[in-house]
């Protein structure tokens, strides 16, 4: 047996980065084969612009550049604002986007480790109430678009250098717009669900995809880089709603597999809510916050005036993080309470 102190050394902040990035290939890898390699442009425009706007700010912060950008926590963020961001979108808007979530949400509050707010979802919660129009022109999978939409094609629209091809022939309403949209037309959902965007579970190719980001999120676990206290809350409670109210009204409101499988469900449970800086550090406390994320998620795509509520519901749960904590400390060793 080797001598004491019997203690293990924790990754560093870069080899963490690294591992979280490397969970989300397989989205990627997904993401082309479903939709395009168009993901990959908006994947290079919103690393850059956050290498470089991380640079810019901590030289006018004068703190030391290439440390801070060597532990990756940049490119994580703008890996997951780009995933969140459709690929037909124009390249300024993931440049903004990225800028935003850099400069504002990360390097205001005095970098990583201090900001209150997870910075991809500030970014993307900026863009979607800035920019709706934009932020709805998803791409249809390229199984169901109605005109061929290649790389060259993708760029096109990315960089505003479109020849002729409308928009309208290569995107289609996201399955959980499209099912909000035609409820309140007095549709059912086992009409609604017949429409071609529509897969088994959830958004037909997407369901690829979120698989992807499952794969993902179990190796986070494996990895021990996660607890399963935030995904297991989130996703066990997000179906415990949809079920309930599915139960009471099978005409009106989605199965619990639907709203698991569609949206940013999966993307939120594994990489979103699981940020270590803007999240609880209790185990009850982060039971507690994935909870109350998805309770606000499932009100906000029922109810509220967007389509999925990941974004929003993690940034106002992000404001009770410290009411959190404070409430569900552990008691100490020797006191009673």
């Amino acid at each position: 047996m080797s001598r004491s102190p019997y203690l293990s050394s924790a990754p560093s902040v870069s080899v963490i980065m690294v591992k979280v990035m490397l969970a989300l290939v397989p989205a990627i890898a997904a993401y082309v084969w479903v939709f395009g390699a168009g993901i990959l442009v908006m994947l290079a425009l919103a690393s850059v612009t956050a290498l470089a706007s991380e640079a810019l700010i901590l030289k006018l912060r004068k703190r030391p550049i290439k440390p801070f950008l060597m532990d990756g926590s940049a490119l994580l963020t703008a890996w997951l604002l780009a995933l969140s961001l459709p690929p037909l979108a124009p390249w300024w808007l993931v440049v903004v986007g990225t800028f935003f979530a850099i400069v504002i949400a990360k390097q205001l509050y005095g970098g990583l480790g201090y900001n209150p707010f997870n910075p991809a979802m500030v970014g993307y919660a900026v863009l979607l109430i800035s920019f709706p129009v934009i932020m709805t022109h998803w791409p249809a999978p390229l199984e169901l678009a109605q005109a061929k939409f290649s790389f060259a094609n993708q760029l096109e629209y990315v960089f505003g250098t479109t020849n002729g091809l409308s928009l309208d022939a290569v995107s289609m309403a996201t399955p959980l717009d499209y099912l909000k949209t035609q409820l309140t037309l007095h549709h059912s959902v086992q009409e609604i669900t017949t429409a071609p965007q529509f897969g088994l579970l959830g958004a037909k190719g997407g369901e690829l995809v979120v698989g992807a980001y499952l794969l993902g999120g179990l190796y986070l676990l494996q990895q021990r880089l996660i607890t399963w206290h935030l995904p297991t809350a989130f996703l066990s409670v997000l179906a415990l709603m949809a079920g309930a109210f599915y139960l009471v009204d099978a005409t009106h409101f989605a199965h619990p597999l639907f709203h698991l499988f569609t949206g940013a469900s999966m993307l939120g449970a594994f990489f979103i809510i699981t940020d270590p800086v803007s999240g609880p550090t209790t185990p009850k406390g982060k039971l507690v916050f994935s909870a109350g994320i998805a309770v606000l998620t499932y009100l906000i795509r029922v109810y509220g005036g967007y389509p999925d509520g990941v974004a929003f519901s993690v940034l106002l749960m992000n404001m009770c993080v410290p009411l959190i904590d404070a409430w569900t400390q552990p008691r100490v060793f020797g006191h009673k309470k």
